[in-house]
């Protein structure tokens, strides 16, 4: 009996489903690091929302009186009430009727045709999940700095681009539309060329991946809120807005600095001053070079340690012990964000998965011989104590 696309379907999720969960955990640093225990995961989503409450205030009826002075004004806890809306993220791979057929002629063949997609697939989506952890929320991967009337742009910074990424290009807003289902032809570190026709840009435009698009004010998202959105000292999250709701940001207009250790331990006693404890500090290489030249120059040991976790790297002391700075990739430039990953959990009704609901992950594309299959993961990264992380923007690197 030759085989059939259930009997195919059965065979790819046999060699690969488990695989794609470790590799995945493997490739994202930041997640991994906030999923490392049980306790910073939860599938216990139930319908469209995660609802949760937030303490934002005490009871201001206390006070110290004389004798015969009327007692205070009763009063009572002020609470919010957070909601999570899970985000949709999904894959796609295409393979053509004929090397499908390999799995009856030569299995080995198949599983060779097959592992090139999967596991190219198995990078794209952990290098893209890992980016969206630091997204604001809009599904930005460039901004572009200049006006022209062009194909090639001005950007703030190329770290979330690749060659052949298919993007659309908005206004700041995300709402106005100036081009759509364009290729980056090429980019440098600080320009952007897309194919097709000439578009006018204006300063703050973004540069998204087709269909991603998200407004700046988060009333519409695809992808997940990340830290972009979370490390805001102002503005709604979750559908929430109160002084207390706010993150820690230290930030220099725009014009970057040196990194300095009074900086750093700042951040650090603003969070603990706020309730929270810094678990670890997460920058890019070149970021983490300018704090490995600050130990330098002060004759500091500069050797790497080894944190909980099996996690390494260069350590910030302070009076309460030594907190660990994680090198990511990925992290935005000139930045240094401080978290407390206590605070933080990904939400999801499951890990990464095929979609097979009626009955085969292999769906015939239409008027073709060939066969698309579709991973997809609902989830979303969501913070109980938002005011208990905080970021250092405009440091120069090193």
């Amino acid at each position: 009996m030759g085989a059939t696309m259930t009997t195919v379907s059965a065979l790819t999720k046999e060699i690969y489903e488990g695989s794609l969960r470790l590799q995945l955990n493997d490739e994202m640093t930041t997640l991994k690091r906030v999923t490392r225990t049980s306790e910073g995961v939860t599938s216990n989503v139930g319908g469209k929302y995660v609802v949760f409450p937030i303490h934002t205030a005490r009871n201001p009826g206390i006070g110290a009186r004389l004798e015969m002075e009327q007692l205070p004004t009763a009063g009572n806890q002020s609470t919010l009430s957070a909601q999570v809306k899970l985000k949709y993220l999904y894959g796609a791979v295409r393979m053509s009727g004929q090397s499908l057929k390999l799995a009856s002629s030569n299995p080995q063949a198949f599983v060779s045709a097959l592992e090139l997609e999967m596991q190219g697939l198995k990078r794209d989506l952990g290098v893209d999940f890992n980016r969206q952890v630091y997204g604001n929320g809009t599904g930005a991967v460039a901004t572009i700095t200049n006006v022209a009337t062009a194909v090639t742009f001005n950007i703030k910074t190329n770290t979330w681009l690749q060659v052949g990424m298919v993007v659309d290009v908005y206004d700041s807003t995300g709402v106005t539309q100036k081009a759509t289902g364009r290729t980056v032809s090429s980019f440098t570190a600080t320009t952007i060329t897309i194919s097709g026709a000439n578009i006018t840009s204006a300063v703050g435009d973004i540069v998204v991946r087709t269909g991603s698009i998200g407004k700046s004010d988060l009333t519409t998202q695809r992808e997940i809120t990340g830290l972009g959105a979370i490390l805001q000292a102002s503005g709604a999250l979750y559908n929430m807005t109160d002084a207390v709701w706010t993150a820690n940001v230290d930030s220099n207009a725009g014009t970057n600095r040196p990194l300095s250790e009074g900086l750093m331990i700042n951040m650090v006693d603003t969070i603990r001053g706020r309730g929270g404890s810094v678990s670890a500090i997460f920058s890019n290489l070149g970021v983490r070079r300018a704090y490995f030249n600050l130990l330098a120059q002060q004759r500091r040991f500069t050797n790497t340690q080894k944190f909980d976790g099996g996690f390494s790297g260069l350590a910030f002391t302070t009076d309460q012990g030594d907190i660990p700075l994680v090198v990511d990739t990925l992290c935005p430039p000139n930045t240094l964000d401080f978290l407390n990953e206590g605070e933080l959990k990904i939400y999801q009704e499951e890990d990464w998965s095929f979609m097979d609901q009626d009955g085969s992950m292999w769906i015939r594309v239409s008027g073709y011989d060939a066969y698309d299959a579709t991973m997809y993961k609902y989830c979303e990264l969501g913070t109980h104590r938002r005011n208990t992380h905080g970021t250092i923007q405009d440091i120069t690197e090193g």
